[in-house]
């Protein structure tokens, strides 16, 4: 199967809170809907980096793209990816983790064509080859057609212990290897201590899960059935509901959707099922998890200092400062100044100023819940 097949479609999941990059994030702004990286919002650059794989004769492919997100997330999303129209939206009632939206998303696709690949994609990742990772894509999507249920596994660079890990029958590969055969899943294991994480790195047969699903339509919702028949159960009675038209099929998400089984596809669907296959990838892959990592990935100068233009760094060295405010005009901005400061994140929105050791930004989730309970939720 070549990346244009017509038979693709991508989904790409768009909920999220977005606590870990506060102030910039929000409830109803999360991250997937910030430039985090500069340019566009990091949905839009998911979504762009895959129309190859969507596209057929000279069409755009933007028919092939469905988003996942929540009914109060509907409007920045759409401003953020107006290419894509609203009937490829699925929007999601309640929050249910990602079984229910993939396997409505399987669902809808599969009325068309069960035989369609569904290729689904965290919203808010960056990948710096883009090549490399259509590459490993279409690996996948031949992996999925051959009936399959297909994941990427990104080999891993040090011992990280905030991802799950998948590890394969044999090891994944050399470095650089693309594109890289499929590997048959052992099992998936959560996140490690770092003693194992360190041991998982050295073996070899250890890849990240980067949340990236491929399958066929029908596979997918044959696994659902075999192991959470009672999504299946919920999906039949939407697809009953479709079968009489657009009106009734809305009433029966609004219905059905608040109930089904709240567990991710990872617990409730992959973890079981049989002959799972994996492409180990290397493309250039981040989560972008925190701040920090929003470091890592951005233009620095000499001294490590990733800021706004006009900042003023005196002997500052690895700071990451970031100017959210509205302004009327380019030249409208407040100047910010380090001075013999390392290692900070400072990051300025109209409402909020947050500054915090680089090491420590994963804590910035710790200023959300204090806020929370001093009752001050329009900040959050």
């Amino acid at each position: 199967m070549t990346p244009t097949d017509p038979s693709i479609h991508v989904l790409i999941l768009a909920g999220g809170a977005g606590t870990r990059f506060w102030p910039a994030s929000r409830a109803a702004r999360p991250k997937q809907l910030l430039p985090l990286l500069g340019g566009e919002a990091l949905l839009a650059a998911t979504a762009r980096r895959v129309l190859p794989l969507c596209a057929r004769g000279g069409r755009a492919g933007w028919e092939r793209v469905w988003i996942a997100t929540g009914q109060h997330l509907v409007a920045p999303t759409r401003a953020a990816l107006p290419e894509v129209s609203e009937r490829r939206l699925l929007v999601e009632p309640a929050p249910r983790n990602t079984a229910p939206c993939i396997g409505w998303a399987a669902a809808t696709v599969a009325r068309d064509d069960p035989e369609a690949v569904v290729v689904v994609l965290p919203s808010d990742h960056h990948i710096a080859d883009v090549p490399r990772f259509l590459e490993a894509l279409g690996a996948a999507v031949a992996s999925a057609q051959g009936g399959a249920i297909t994941t990427i596994g990104i080999r891993p660079t040090h011992p990280e212990t905030g991802f799950g890990y998948i590890e394969v029958e044999e090891a994944a590969g050399a470095e650089g290897a693309t594109p890289a055969a499929p590997r048959r899943v052992r099992r998936f294991v959560e996140k490690p201590s770092r003693e194992r994480a360190a041991e998982f790195v050295a073996s070899g047969r250890f890849l990240w899960n980067a949340g990236m699903f491929i399958f066929r339509a029908g596979d997918m919702l044959a696994a659902i059935r075999a192991h959470l028949p009672a999504l299946a159960a919920g999906l039949d009675e939407i697809d009953r509901a479709a079968a009489l038209g657009p009106g009734a099929e809305a009433e029966a998400v609004l219905r059905v959707f608040p109930g089904l089984p709240a567990i991710s596809i990872d617990h409730g669907v992959m973890e079981h099922v049989a002959g799972l296959a994996v492409v180990p990838g290397d493309f250039g892959w981040s989560d972008v998890g925190s701040w920090q990592s929003a470091w890592e990935l951005a233009d620095k100068d000499e001294r490590g200092n990733s800021a706004p233009a006009g900042s003023v760094l005196i002997d500052a060295h690895g700071n990451h400062v970031v100017d959210l405010r509205a302004r009327a005009a380019p030249d409208d901005r407040r100047v910010i100044a380090l001075v013999g400061v390392e290692g900070l994140v400072v990051v300025e929105t109209d409402d909020a100023l947050l500054i915090v050791p680089r090491e420590r930004a994963q804590e910035v989730k710790h200023a959300v819940d204090e806020l929370k309970a001093r009752g001050r939720g329009r900040h959050t």
